[in-house]
């Protein structure tokens, strides 16, 4: 943990210094706090400071949703995604986009998204029942997440607007740049409002490991747990969606990497996950800018790159365990 967090510090420091003007570290890190610097301390202020700290907030909540999502499936794949929230958030978005309404208000696009993920959850939820077990809960997530698939396919398909459409395939890509302290304001208070509810369910997963009958023998009330998962999740990914766009793999490859270092315990993987996650995602983030400094290369590109493989990679290391 204390690796974790360090390393955390360390990007985040490196993140606000990386970018195409050939300035020091010292230099920027200085025009950061004094306003003798000119268009630098704007620069640091209102374009590298919100993308520095969204990248950490947005991968600590991914990697802290991914975790808790694996934990109560008890299902190495399940992802923030999986109950149709980042889908609903991305059909909002699309609406937003497609309609103008994103060119007209300034937070329109993001609003927009985060109404979509509202809309999202209430829908998993109505369909799940006050009373539906895990199954019941992944296959109102995936009837969801299809459905705003399909709709976010069909805005795509009959957009008259070529320059829209354009923008929505890129958006769907997922960025931190062009993001302001607006879109920090914005998403901070649902990330930490999910990962509040989050974190403290490391005791019901670490009951779960041993079964929902043994789980409740030992008080673990799994409805509350269900009711507090979900929220929080959709409170994330609804957050981080609505700001940054789609960025997969990050809730999926990050507990998988740091899940032998805590012996597979849920409680201990909530809080690695969560720092494992703003590592993942500010390295990608740091490498957006310095793989292609000229080109708008999109974050999620990066991740997709990143992650696939090593999910693969980590595929053929349990075949090859079990074998």
């Amino acid at each position: 943990m204390l690796c974790l967090s360090a390393a955390v510090l360390a990007l985040f420091l490196i993140s606000l210094t990386v970018g195409p003007a050939d300035v020091g570290v010292g230099e920027s890190l200085a025009a950061l706090f004094d306003d003798g610097y000119g268009p630098l301390s704007l620069v640091m202020r209102e374009i590298r400071l919100p993308r520095a700290i969204l990248a950490a907030v947005i991968g600590a909540g991914l990697g802290l949703a991914g975790a808790a999502m694996q934990g109560y499936l008890r299902n190495p794949l399940a992802e923030p995604g999986l109950i149709g929230v980042s889908s609903s958030a991305a059909l909002g978005a699309v609406l937003a986009i497609n309609t103008g309404l994103a060119a007209t208000a300034t937070l329109g696009l993001p609003l927009s998204a985060l109404a979509g993920a509202l809309g999202g959850v209430f829908l998993v939820m109505a369909l799940a029942g006050q009373h539906g077990g895990s199954l019941t809960l992944i296959l109102a997530g995936i009837a969801i997440s299809a459905m705003a698939g399909a709709l976010t396919s069909l805005v795509l398909n009959l957009s008259p607007n070529p320059f829209a459409a354009n923008e929505i395939v890129f958006w769907m890509m997922g960025s931190l740049s062009d993001r302001s302290m607006q879109h920090v304001w914005l998403a901070l208070p649902f990330v930490l409002a999910g990962m509040v509810i989050l974190l403290p369910l490391g005791r019901g997963l670490d009951a779960l490991t041993l079964g929902e009958d043994a789980a409740q023998t030992m008080g673990v009330n799994l409805r509350q747990l269900r009711w507090l998962l979900v929220v929080g999740t959709a409170s994330i990914a609804g957050g981080t969606t609505a700001v940054a766009g789609a960025i997969g793999f990050v809730g999926l490859v990050v507990p998988h990497i740091l899940r032998p270092f805590v012996d597979g315990q849920p409680s201990r993987l909530l809080w690695a996950s969560a720092l494992g996650g703003a590592i993942m995602l500010q390295l990608a983030d740091i490498a957006v800018r310095l793989i292609l400094p000229t080109r708008d290369l999109k974050l999620g590109v990066v991740t997709a790159l990143v992650g696939a493989p090593l999910f693969l990679h980590l595929i053929y290391k349990t075949r090859k365990g079990l074998a």
